[in-house]
């Protein structure tokens, strides 16, 4: 098999035409990364890869593992994804012995998803990294260039049914100063305020202007730096203001799914400032962020997600509660306050 190398973009036509055996995403744009694996594992769920089995290498892991999975057999005949995640992209001598003989005879019935960092050119040109493009598909995460920013922000804003004037993509684009993951959490809050249809320049600066008294992400960031009392008067000036509980909720529980993800890559050892790095944490936010993740175990930042859907239940009126309230409650618990955390 040629190798084949694809952009992102080109995933869902690739899929279609049969998936391959193995797939290598690497490259240092997380949202990128995350949305290409998301892509693939979708179009293998349709196709009848019913179960998925992750492997976090770390200095310890032990790559018997992996070719032991590979040649078990399911006691049911399932189709598996093999999914294994190299934060650092070095997988070492045995590791790349390991992924090199997967390579030669990769099983029928399972796909071999390997997620990497960035990549430095040596790495690209290992043995190991070669085997898997030889046998696979593999697609790089590349970071947008400044130039092409307004493009992305452009055609994503399309896909999710927004129509924006050239005024609106540039003001967005200058908001963002190139983070992607900003740009794809304002377009989906201009989504959820707005509804699909046309978007103007006014329309951006309305959502995501910083100018107002009592910020969301001002309440994000007081209950990160675990001050109780702010959390209390900021929810009560956005709920004073008018502002709706889904934007507050929406705004919590995506810190809450980066601050888990985060979690448990800090409790298997790496260092927090490399997490943070890797999760494209601004600078000026390491310090709360950091010692939010010093707070608690990852089964708590679990248990405060579970929460956050519990309290979307609650706001869409398919569970009982006082959405304020909920709020108040989980915006206290992220703090710090000793709380019952109530998922259900």
């Amino acid at each position: 098999m040629a190798p084949m190398e694809i952009k992102p973009e080109q995933i869902p036509a690739q899929v279609q035409q049969g998936l391959a055996p193995i797939y290598l995403i690497h490259g240092e744009e997380l949202l990128i990364a995350q949305e290409a694996a998301d892509a693939v594992r979708a179009a293998a769920r349709a196709q009848g890869f019913s179960t998925r089995e992750v492997f976090e290498v770390d200095r310890d892991f032990d790559w018997n593992r992996l070719l032991g999975a590979a040649d078990a057999l399911s006691l049911f005949a399932e189709r598996r994804i093999l999914e294994v995640r190299i934060p650092g992209g070095k997988p070492g001598r045995e590791g790349g012995e390991a992924l090199r003989a997967y390579a030669e005879r990769p099983p029928q019935d399972d796909l071999l998803l390997v997620l990497c960092g960035k990549l430095e050119a040596a790495q690209r040109k290992s043995r190991w990294f070669k085997a898997l493009d030889q046998a696979g598909v593999t697609v790089a995460a590349w970071p947008v260039e400044a130039g092409a920013l307004p493009r992305w922000i452009r055609a994503r804003m399309r896909s999710r049914g927004l129509e924006p004037t050239p005024e609106a993509v540039q003001a967005l684009a200058e908001r963002v100063e190139g983070n992607l993951l900003a740009a794809a959490q304002e377009i989906d809050k201009l989504l959820l305020l707005h509804g699909p249809g046309a978007v103007d320049e006014r329309a951006v600066a309305a959502v995501v202007a910083d100018s107002a008294r009592f910020d969301v992400f001002d309440l994000v960031d007081a209950a990160l730096a675990g001050d109780a009392g702010r959390c209390q008067r900021t929810l009560s000036g956005l709920k004073a203001e008018g502002v709706e509980p889904v934007l507050v909720s929406w705004a919590l529980a995506r810190e809450l799914r980066s601050l888990s993800a985060m979690a448990w890559e800090v409790a298997r050892g790496e260092p927090a400032a490399a997490v943070m790095r890797r999760h494209r944490v601004w600078s000026k936010r390491q310090g709360p962020v950091g010692s939010a993740l010093q707070r608690f175990r990852p089964p708590v930042w679990h248990a405060l997600l579970a929460r956050a859907a519990f309290i979307d239940r609650v706001i869409k009126g398919q569970a009982p509660g006082n959405p304020w309230d909920e709020l108040i409650q989980l915006c206290l618990a992220l703090a710090g306050t000793r709380l019952g955390i109530r998922t259900a």
